[in-house]
C-alpha cells in the first residue's frame, strides 16, 4: 500500500507586531508575538518518481508556489533522489496576513522530511526554512512565539490556551503586499518593541491577554493601502467586537471573545450585516 502522510498547516494571527527600524541589509528589524489559530491548510505527501505539486486552488501548483521550493530546496540540500506527490488543500485566504504560504511551506519540509526519511534535525530544517522566508521558521512547531529579528529569531512562550477569536478576512489584494506595506512606514511608525515584551511578559505569566499591549505597526498605514478595510473593521465593532486588531500586514483583521458561543454570536451578527467571519481558537506547540 502507497504510504500517504497527512499533515495540518495552521495560520497564524500577530497578537504584536512592532517595527524597530530598517537594517543595513534592507530587511527590517521588529519584535512580535506569533499565534497559530485553528484555521489551516491541510498537505498530504505520497511517494512519486519526481517533484509533482497539486492544488485545489487554481493557478497554485506551478514552481512559484512555496510549497514547491521548500520540497525541491529539501530534495537538493539532502542530495535525495526521491521524489513525491503533494497535494495541497487550501483553506487559509491568500495573501491575508495569515501566513498560509509559509505554513504550506513549513508542513511540506516536516511531512517530506518524514516520508524520505531523512531525518533532518529541527535546527537544520529551520535553516532551511529560513531560506524560505521570515516566518517559515515558525511553523517548524508553531504555538505562540516571541520573533526577533526579520522574524526568524524565536523564544517559544507559553499559548493562552482556549483563546477564542474571530477572524475577518477581506478580499482586497495588493500586489507585492507586503514590501509595499513596509514602504509606507514612516519614522513615527517605529518603535522600541517595548509594548510587545509587555505583551510577552504577560504570557510568560499565565495572564490575560492585555489588549491593550497588542500593537501592530501596521495599523495607520492599512486602511489607505486596502481600499474598503475600514468598513471591515466598522463592521466588526458594530457587530459588538470589543477591540479589533490587524493581523501581520493585513488584510485580516481578528477580535478576542470570551467563549466560542461569544465568537458564534459575533459571527452571525456580522452575517446579517454582509460579512463574513470565521470563530477559531489558539492552538498549542503540540496539536
Amino acid at each position: 500500500m502507497m504510504e500517504i502522510l497527512n499533515m495540518r498547516a495552521y495560520a497564524k494571527i500577530n497578537l504584536g507586531l512592532e517595527v524597530i527600524g530598517r537594517r543595513d541589509d534592507g530587511f527590517h528589524e521588529l519584535v512580535a508575538v506569533l499565534q497559530t489559530v485553528s484555521l489551516y491548510d491541510e498537505i498530504a505527501v505520497a511517494p512519486g518518481p519526481a517533484l509533482t505539486l497539486r492544488c485545489d486552488r487554481k493557478g497554485m501548483s506551478g514552481e512559484r508556489n512555496l510549497v514547491w521550493r521548500a520540497a525541491d530546496l529539501l530534495q537538493k540540500e539532502s542530495g535525495t533522489e526521491q521524489g513525491a506527490v503533494i497535494d495541497l488543500m487550501k483553506t487559509i485566504p491568500i495573501a491575508a496576513g495569515l501566513g498560509g504560504g509559509s505554513s504550506d511551506a513549513a508542513a511540506a519540509l516536516r511531512s517530506l522530511n518524514d516520508l524520505w526519511a531523512l531525518e533532518l534535525s529541527t535546527t537544520r530544517l529551520a535553516e532551511l526554512a529560513s531560506q524560505l522566508g521570515s516566518d517559515v521558521p515558525f511553523f517548524l512547531r508553531g504555538g505562540t512565539a516571541l520573533a526577533t529579528g526579520r522574524g526568524e529569531l524565536l523564544e517559544s512562550l507559553p499559548t493562552p490556551e482556549g483563546q477564542w477569536l474571530v477572524l475577518v478576512s477581506p478580499d482586497i489584494r495588493l500586489p507585492g503586499k507586503t514590501p509595499a506595506l513596509y514602504g509606507r512606514l514612516g519614522p513615527d511608525d517605529f518603535t522600541d518593541g517595548s509594548e510587545t515584551a509587555k505583551l510577552a511578559d504577560a504570557l510568560r505569566g499565565g495572564g490575560v491577554l492585555p489588549e491593550e499591549c497588542m500593537a501592530n505597526a501596521f495599523e495607520r498605514v492599512a486602511d489607505d493601502a486596502f481600499p474598503g478595510l475600514d468598513r471591515h473593521r466598522n463592521a466588526m465593532l458594530e457587530a459588538g467586537a470589543e477591540r479589533v486588531h490587524l493581523s501581520g500586514s493585513g488584510p485580516s483583521l481578528f477580535a478576542l471573545v470570551r467563549s466560542k458561543s461569544a465568537g458564534d454570536a459575533l459571527r452571525l451578527r456580522l452575517g446579517g450585516l454582509g460579512y463574513h467571519g470565521v470563530v477559531v481558537q489558539t492552538v498549542t506547540a503540540e496539536e
